[in-house]
């Protein structure tokens, strides 16, 4: 009898089934470290543990990217083993920051099946929550990806799409507790733009690019322990090319966007997501960010952007020209982030 695990293929999935998913992880500073290393990241929160007592918080938080990928990674073994690609994220919320010497472990609910037409292949989503040491819930969000079949005839399952928001509302963005921006120094953060600074509609240009390396995103993808086949095995797909991660491109464009948004300090709210292109080793990355809507938060000196990303190899502003996405496109990633007022 094989001890080895060849991971879930689509049929093995069922609405309502919870998994928990495999080896805590404890966060270090080497985390932190090696995203600074592999991501232009440069956020003052998330560098400075005195920035972030001056702006209520006991230390500097672990980005919240990289809190995401490590519940992420946590999943992979179960549920995109054997993706053929991961889709894109809805309903995501940040409930708490994660410092190092928190250790996160995550399990995911099945909240929706549906066989592709094609008999191979099927699409699942999950929602997924990670939780701290004390229990308390750190982060959630709901993905689909789409899933080989391991038996082409085995029958589909009943298709159930769930019906998921548009966007976090307003209302639903969890603010850390002690966070406060009325004395926040926009000199050590790097740019004065605050959040009165910022209109709906307005799109900026990120204006620095990144080529990604083979090694890098290897690398970048087994920090969050990602077992993901296609991100290592050539002969995974057909082409013989290994699919960069989505999570590494969301990273690299976030980082990016600091020129333009060095004050959208914390992600709180995932709203939607779409990795519209694949990405491969030798594409040059450029990002753009659209801004639509704004809210005012409870906490004191901070308001909340909400903000389209968008991960480019081509022109700023190019998004959906003929109804979809232009090849170019890498990323369409829908976020809220607090901004000082």
């Amino acid at each position: 009898m094989s001890k080895t695990n060849a991971g879930r293929f689509f049929e093995d999935y069922r609405v309502g089934q919870v998994i928990a998913h495999a080896v805590p992880r404890t966060i270090s500073g080497g985390e932190r470290a090696l995203y600074h290393a592999l991501y232009p990241a440069r956020g003052a929160l998330y560098s400075s543990d005195e920035f972030a007592r001056a702006c209520g918080l006991p230390r500097s938080p672990v980005e919240d990217l990289a809190a995401f990928h490590l519940v992420f990674g946590k999943t992979v073994p179960d549920i995109s083993l054997n993706a053929v690609a991961n889709l894109g994220y809805a309903e995501g919320r940040f409930h708490a920051p994660v410092y190092p010497g928190d250790t996160l472990v995550s399990s995911s609910e099945v909240i929706g099946v549906k066989e592709n037409s094609n008999g191979k292949t099927g699409v699942v989503w999950v929602r997924t929550r990670g939780v701290n040491q004390s229990g308390a819930l750190v982060l959630e969000y709901v993905r689909w990806v789409m899933v080989r079949k391991r038996d082409a005839a085995a029958p589909a399952p009943e298709t159930l799409v769930p019906d998921l928001a548009p966007a976090v509302a307003a209302a639903d963005l969890v603010v850390p507790e002690g966070l406060d921006f009325t004395g926040y120094d926009f000199t050590l953060a790097g740019e004065p733009h605050r959040w009165a600074d910022y209109s709906v509609g307005e799109v900026i240009d990120h204006v620095d690019g990144v080529t990604i390396e083979e090694a890098e995103h290897m690398l970048a993808t087994r920090l969050w322990q990602n077992t993901a086949k296609v991100h290592f095995d050539a002969s995974a797909r057909e082409d013989g090319r290994r699919l960069i991660y989505g999570g590494h491109v969301i990273s690299l464009a976030r980082a990016l966007s600091f020129n333009g948004l060095a004050n959208a300090q914390m992600i709180v709210a995932i709203n939607a997501g779409a990795h519209a292109n694949p990405c491969f080793a030798g594409d040059t990355v450029r990002a753009w960010s659209e801004v639509l809507d704004r809210t005012e938060t409870v906490a004191p000196g901070v308001g909340a952007l909400r903000l389209r990303l968008v991960a480019t190899k081509g022109e700023t502003g190019v998004l959906k020209p003929e109804g979809k996405y232009h090849p170019d496109v890498l990323l369409d990633f829908d976020y809220w982030a607090l901004v000082p007022l």
